[in-house]
């Protein structure tokens, strides 16, 4: 049997947010059990003028290799109205990304290893050095929070209220 890893995942959404993502929960929870999952934010649209995104990182264990995760994630996008014929900056229902496979480097069955948007974009970043602080980054081997720390984007985002399945994920702020 193969040997479980720990996986962080990048989930966002910008059409029927709380639809999509909870949608997403609930198919990634009926699959791999317990979630650890961030607090969900919204973030202003990068790289396209369009409506704000709900973002949130959530981590799962998993024996599964690389290559048929991103087949099982592709099939949920598309199970969730995802289009793959539309620019790559333009508004989706759902995008769910793996951010790191253990401690894997490198492209492994085509996904590049760790995302390269961890260290670039606050939306990626911030919630996943809420649900893994202490963790490393594969490459730099800095921890998630020292990384949100020493991050300058200048990308806002905040929290916002989320419930999934009867608990409170997130609380707006303020």
């Amino acid at each position: 049997m193969a040997q479980s890893v720990r996986v962080y995942l990048s989930i966002g959404s910008n059409i029927d947010r709380k639809r999509h993502v909870s949608g997403a929960l609930d198919a990634l929870a009926d699959a791999f059990g317990e979630l650890e999952i961030s607090p969900v934010y919204e973030s202003e649209a990068v790289g396209f003028d369009g409506s704000p995104f709900y973002n949130l990182v959530v981590g799962i264990e998993t024996d599964l290799a690389v290559g048929e995760l991103s087949r099982r994630f592709k099939q949920l996008e598309a199970e969730h109205g995802r289009r793959r014929d539309v620019p790559k900056f333009s508004a989706r229902t759902l995008d769910v990304d793996i951010l790191t496979y253990g401690d894997a480097v490198g492209e492994i069955d085509g996904v590049e290893l760790p995302r390269g948007e961890i260290l670039k974009n606050a939306f990626v970043l911030r919630p996943l050095a809420d649900v893994a602080p202490d963790r490393r980054h594969p490459r730099c081997r800095q921890t998630y929070e020292a990384l949100w720390q020493a991050h300058r984007s200048g990308q806002k985002l905040w929290p916002v209220d989320f419930h999934w399945r009867g608990r409170q994920i997130s609380a707006a702020v303020g």
